[in-house]
């Protein structure tokens, strides 16, 4: 009898899985003998007597202990190593002959930039810049507006600016640093009038012709000229053949032409009558660039220190323990009458017995109060001899004031104030407080 078709498969497949031999035997991965094992030492403390399970359970005992005592040594230690160490090499001595290594210039070989440079006669990118290059990029960063300068470019102003010593003999350094970031620079064709009664004005390009023979100083009265030699360029003259030219350039003589780096103008807001319009004007001989500090800036600059510097005062009176009940009118009086002043340190502000000439409140700092003690020093038998001693009987901190008794009844004092270190102080000079 036939069978089914599935029985047939089924049957057929069976007999071809009994037909296909079996996969090969693959053999076990070798183990990896470990670097930190002795392995002689754990052959040996395994085949030690005693740890088979006939023997008496004292003797496995003993054994075991054995074993537990010997297990570390089958362990290997690190062997440690020992830093190498380095030999210092004998300096040579230089031999006459022997030329010294000088740097090397970088290779432009396949600079472009420094071979178009090179044809057009210009400078390369690895020398400094001379001092028409920074005159000229001086000049750029004046013709923007100051509140698109960069920092490095309102640094750059400042200490041009520094170099002027029409600015720096007339203005602090803090001044001048605040102007500075405010400064302008302006273009005059050639026949113009430029008024200077409104502002401080620098030639920077050009020359100009005053219409009077001198100039009021900046804030003071005394007539000078207004030409000059710059004294230093530190930082943007390289080299001294650029001095000598500035030097022929600004040398003073009988000629009152206005030319580069010449000053007219004032910082002082004055009335513009027709007198000191055509004091502080000059007119253009060609095209010029004017720096300009405008004046209303400097009297501006100046309102607002007055004001920091009596705040200043006002809160140190205030402090002082004497006058903290004091009415705010009486301590503004007191505000205007205060001068500051500075003391190194060792110096005596006033001796004992006389009058001091100023009365001082501390702002920072201290003084030492001494005074003179005689005491008996015995020298024979019988025999006594008076000695003078300073003693310090005290300080005097910040924020505290003396001189007030001396100064207002003419009492002479009765210690001596020394300075411990730089004090600063705001004094009242006598002569002031008996002003009627």
């Amino acid at each position: 009898m036939p069978l089914p078709s599935l029985p047939a498969a089924i049957l057929s497949h069976m007999i071809a899985i009994n037909n296909v031999p079996p996969p090969p035997l693959r053999s076990l991965p070798k183990l990896k003998m470990s670097k930190y094992i002795d392995y002689g030492q754990l052959n040996a403390l395994c085949h030690m007597r005693g740890l088979q399970s006939s023997q008496s359970s004292y003797s496995i005992l003993s054994a075991h202990n054995m074993f537990i005592k010997q297990y570390p040594k089958i362990f290997l230690k690190k062997k440690t190593r020992l830093p190498k160490l380095f030999k210092q090499e004998e300096k040579r001595e230089p031999t006459e002959d022997t030329e010294e290594l000088q740097p090397q210039p970088p290779d432009d070989s396949h600079n472009i930039a420094i071979h178009v440079k090179k044809a057009r006669g210009g400078p390369t990118l690895y020398e400094p810049k001379n001092f028409e290059e920074k005159l000229v990029e001086f000049l750029d960063i004046l013709k923007k507006l100051p509140i698109y300068r960069t920092l490095r470019e309102h640094r750059t102003v400042w200490k041009m600016l520094k170099t002027i010593p029409d600015l720096t003999s007339q203005l602090t350094d803090e001044h001048l640093k605040t102007l500075s970031r405010s400064v302008i620079s302006e273009t005059w064709v050639k026949g113009s009038t430029v008024v200077g009664n409104d502002g401080f004005y620098i030639i920077l390009k050009g020359s100009a012709r005053p219409q009077t023979k001198a100039y009021k100083d900046l804030i003071d009265e005394n007539e000078s000229t207004s030409s000059f030699i710059p004294q230093s360029f530190q930082g943007f003259v390289s080299n001294e053949d650029f001095k000598n030219i500035l030097v022929e350039m600004h040398t003073p003589s009988c000629d009152p032409m206005l030319r580069q780096w010449s000053t007219f103008g004032t910082l002082e807001v004055t009335a513009q009558t027709e007198s000191d319009t055509k004091e502080y004007s000059v007119i253009t001989e060609e095209d010029c660039e004017i720096l300009k500090i405008p004046a209303k800036d400097y009297v501006r600059l100046k309102s607002e220190n007055i004001k920091l510097e009596n705040k200043e005062k006002m809160k140190l009176i205030h402090k002082c323990p004497y006058y903290e009940e004091w009415p705010t009118l009486s301590i503004c009086e007191l505000v205007a009458l205060i001068k500051w002043k500075k003391f190194p340190p060792g110096h005596v502000i006033v001796e004992s017995g006389k009058i001091i000439s100023f009365v001082a409140y501390i702002n920072s700092g201290y003084c030492n109060i001494y005074r003179n003690i005689v005491g008996l020093m015995k020298l024979q038998p019988k025999k006594v001899k008076k000695n003078k001693k300073l003693v310090c009987m005290g300080k005097l901190n910040e924020k505290e004031s003396f001189g007030e008794i001396s100064v207002l009844l003419q009492v002479p004092f009765t210690c001596t104030i020394v300075t411990g270190k730089e004090v600063e102080m705001a004094i009242i000079e006598d002569k002031d407080l008996f002003v009627t």
